[in-house]
C-alpha cells in the first residue's frame, strides 16, 4: 500500500486520479487531498476517502479546513505520502513539486509549469532529494513507456498534437474565435485553461520545454506533428533509426495509472482497450506555426533559456485568463505573449527568487499590455 497525495483533487486530472485509485484500492491509499476553492466537491471526496490531511487553498474564512498555498506543501511532504500527484494548474504548483522532490517523494507530474518555469531547479531537486519525477502528460508518458528498458539510445522525440478545435480554420477565423469555440476540444475533455492552451498550441510549446528537461534532448531533436485522432501519443526515434510509438484511445487515466506504477504495470479494467479497426485511419500533418504563433513564441523562449520560459508561462496565464473573462480577443493572446517576451532580457534561472521575480515581472507587464 503506497500513500498518495492528490494536489488539485477537484480538477479534471484530480478527479481522474481518484477514479483510477478507486479501482486500485489494494495497492494505494489516499493520504492527502487539496483543492483550490471547490469546497463542496472536496467534502464529498473526504467523505469517500477519509484522508489524513485535507486543505483548501482558496477556502476563505468560512472554511474549517487548513487554507492558503502552504496546504500544498503540507500535503506534498506528509510523512505517510509516497506519491504526490501534482494536478495543480499553473505556477501555483511549483513550490509543491520542489518540496516533494526534496523530501524524496515520487512526483506524478501533471503540472507542466513546474518544469517550464524552473526546469533546472526541479531536476536539481530530483538529484539532491532522491525523489522521482514521472510525467502524467499523455505525450511524456508515451515517451517514458517507449524508453523504459532502452538505456541511452534515444536520438529524437516526435510529440503529437491534436491541432485543437481550429486545426483546419483559416487564420482570419482563428483570430476571431470565441471562448465557446476555443473550449470545444475535438478529442480531449480538460479544464478551461489547458483547453484554451490546446487551442492556441501554447500547451504544445510547454510540452516541448518539458520534454527538453525530462529527457535531456536539445530543442532541435524534439519535433511536433499534428495528429488529429489523438491515438498516437508520441514517438521515439533511437540512434539506429528505429521508431517506437505508444498508442491508445484518448484518456488520461492510463498515463495516471502508469505514473503511479512505473516501471511496473497493474491490470485495470477501467481503461478502454485499444481497437485498431475502431481507431480507423491515422493521419499526420505539419503544425501551422504561422497561424498558431504562441507555439513558436514558447519554443523560442525555451531555446533562449534562463527566465524566458518562466516569462512565457506567466504571460500566457494572464492572457488566457483575460480571454476566458472575455476581456481579450483570441488573436491578442499571442500578441500579448510576444510583447512581454520582447520586453524581457533573460536572466539565469538558478535560484527560486530569480524565477519568482521573473514570474511577477511578466504578470505585471502582461497586465500593462492588456490595459
Amino acid at each position: 500500500m503506497r500513500g498518495v497525495a492528490v494536489l488539485g483533487s477537484t480538477g479534471s486530472i484530480g478527479r481522474s486520479t481518484l477514479a483510477v485509485l478507486a479501482r486500485q484500492r489494494d495497492h494505494f491509499r489516499v493520504v492527502a487531498l487539496t483543492a483550490g476553492r471547490n469546497a463542496s466537491l472536496l467534502d464529498a471526496q473526504r467523505a469517500e476517502w477519509s484522508p489524513v490531511f485535507a486543505g483548501l487553498v482558496d477556502g476563505g474564512a468560512a472554511s474549517t479546513l487548513p487554507g492558503g498555498p502552504e496546504v500544498l506543501i503540507e500535503a506534498a511532504t506528509h510523512p505517510s505520502v509516497d506519491i504526490v500527484v501534482n494536478a495543480v494548474v499553473g505556477a501555483a504548483g511549483l513550490d509543491a513539486t520542489l518540496a516533494a522532490l526534496r523530501a524524496g517523494k515520487r512526483v506524478a507530474l501533471a503540472n507542466k509549469e513546474s518544469l517550464v518555469m524552473a526546469g533546472e531547479l526541479v531536476m536539481e531537486a530530483v538529484r539532491l532529494g532522491g525523489g522521482e519525477l514521472v510525467p502524467i502528460d499523455s505525450e511524456h508518458s508515451a515517451v517514458l513507456q517507449c524508453l523504459t528498458g532502452h538505456g541511452g539510445s534515444l536520438d529524437r522525440l516526435i510529440l503529437t498534437a491534436s491541432g485543437g478545435p481550429f486545426r483546419e480554420w483559416p487564420a482570419e477565423r482563428v483570430a476571431a474565435a470565441t471562448v465557446e469555440e476555443a473550449l470545444r476540444h475535438p478529442t480531449w475533455s480538460m479544464g478551461a485553461k489547458i483547453t484554451v492552451d490546446s487551442a492556441t498550441l501554447a500547451n504544445k510549446a510547454l510540452e516541448v520545454i518539458e520534454a527538453h528537461f525530462l529527457y535531456g534532448l536539445p530543442y532541435d531533436r524534439i519535433d511536433v506533428v499534428v495528429h488529429p485522432q489523438s491515438i498516437v501519443h508520441s514517438m521515439v526515434e533511437f540512434v539506429d533509426g528505429s521508431v517506437l510509438a505508444q498508442l491508445g484511445f484518448p484518456t488520461m487515466e492510463l498515463p495516471i495509472l502508469y505514473a503511479l506504477t512505473h516501471p511496473q504495470r497493474l491490470p485495470d479494467a477501467g481503461v478502454p482497450r485499444f481497437d485498431p479497426v475502431g481507431a480507423g485511419s491515422l493521419t499526420f500533418e505539419p503544425l501551422r506555426a504561422a497561424v498558431f504563433r504562441t507555439f513558436g513564441a514558447g519554443v523560442a523562449a525555451g531555446r533562449a533559456g534562463g527566465t524566458a520560459p518562466t516569462v512565457f508561462n506567466a504571460a500566457n496565464e494572464v492572457a488566457v485568463a483575460a480571454f476566458l473573462e472575455r476581456k481579450l480577443s483570441f488573436a491578442r493572446i499571442s500578441d500579448t505573449i510576444e510583447a512581454v517576451l520582447d520586453a524581457h532580457a533573460p536572466q539565469p534561472a538558478v535560484t527560486l527568487d530569480a524565477v519568482r521575480d521573473a514570474d511577477h515581472w511578466a504578470r505585471a507587464r502582461a497586465h500593462e499590455e492588456l490595459s
